[in-house]
């Protein structure tokens, strides 16, 4: 008997850890998850687990803590305005400065969508959904991420068609990697550095940085004003704000 054709993709589940599980239920932090754990405070279905490893899933695991049951949080959308110098981390072993420490206890159950590295500032989404997480930095739906960049040295019109058409760059692997650019802007050149607003689609690991360096500029300032239909605007730097439920519904 032959098997009957699916109609489309199947579902994954998200399947985590049990200490990850009650982070995202917004019930604990990771840390206060692994005491909670340890003590035998939880169960999952019904029995009792000490092992915060344990593989659930969130959405269809029956989770108590002390037999009361961990319904989840309601999704969170946070835009933050991060400065140059804070860390895309939850904790830095260095001791320097985090979103995280911006956010207190707003950031708590929060992941970061995507990042910004230490010298970039702009707009940085995070939430306590990982499928909107997944859903936002899918190369796939192609979300647009704009940048306001500076880089030593002229900028030449061929120049951005070449950055435009892609470019071979090296990858942290050692092998050379192709990045594109969706769009190139050159608002203003001259032979000390040019400005320019990049439009990007895949969210490579320093893809912006990368792009410049395979045509021999170095990036001194990058900015991001917007992740899909989200724009940074007028927040501060170090502020954030809270965004509808809705906001990244694209």
């Amino acid at each position: 008997m032959s098997r009957r054709a699916t109609t489309g993709p199947r579902r994954r589940k998200n399947v985590v850890s049990l200490e990850r599980a009650l982070s995202k239920l917004g019930a604990a932090s990771r840390s206060q998850a692994r005491q909670l754990i340890a003590a035998g405070r939880v169960r999952a279905d019904g029995r009792v687990v000490t092992d915060p490893a344990k593989r659930v899933v969130p959405e269809s695991t029956r989770l108590t803590i002390d037999d009361a049951i961990l319904r989840r949080a309601p999704r969170r959308l946070i835009a933050l305005h991060k400065p140059r110098g804070v860390m895309t981390t939850r904790r830095d072993p260095e001791g320097r400065p985090t979103v995280f420490d911006l956010l207190g206890e707003a950031g708590a159950g929060l992941i970061a969508v995507g990042r910004l590295d230490r010298a970039s500032s702009g707009l940085l989404l995070l939430t306590n959904d990982t499928q909107l997480a997944h859903r936002l930095t899918d190369p796939d739906r192609g979300l647009t991420r704009r940048y306001v960049v500076t880089v030593r040295g002229r900028v030449t019109p061929e120049e951005a068609v070449r950055l435009e058409r892609g470019v071979d760059a090296p990858a942290s692997t050692g092998r050379s990697e192709r990045l594109v650019a969706a769009r190139v802007t050159i608002r203003k050149a001259s032979n000390r550095e040019t400005h320019l607003v990049l439009d990007l689609t895949e969210g490579k690991n320093r893809e912006v940085r990368r792009l410049f360096e395979a045509v021999g500029h170095e990036v001194t300032r990058l900015h991001r004003v917007s992740f899909g239909p989200i724009e940074l605007g007028d927040l501060a730097p170090g502020r954030w704000r809270e965004l509808a439920a809705g906001a990244a519904a694209v």
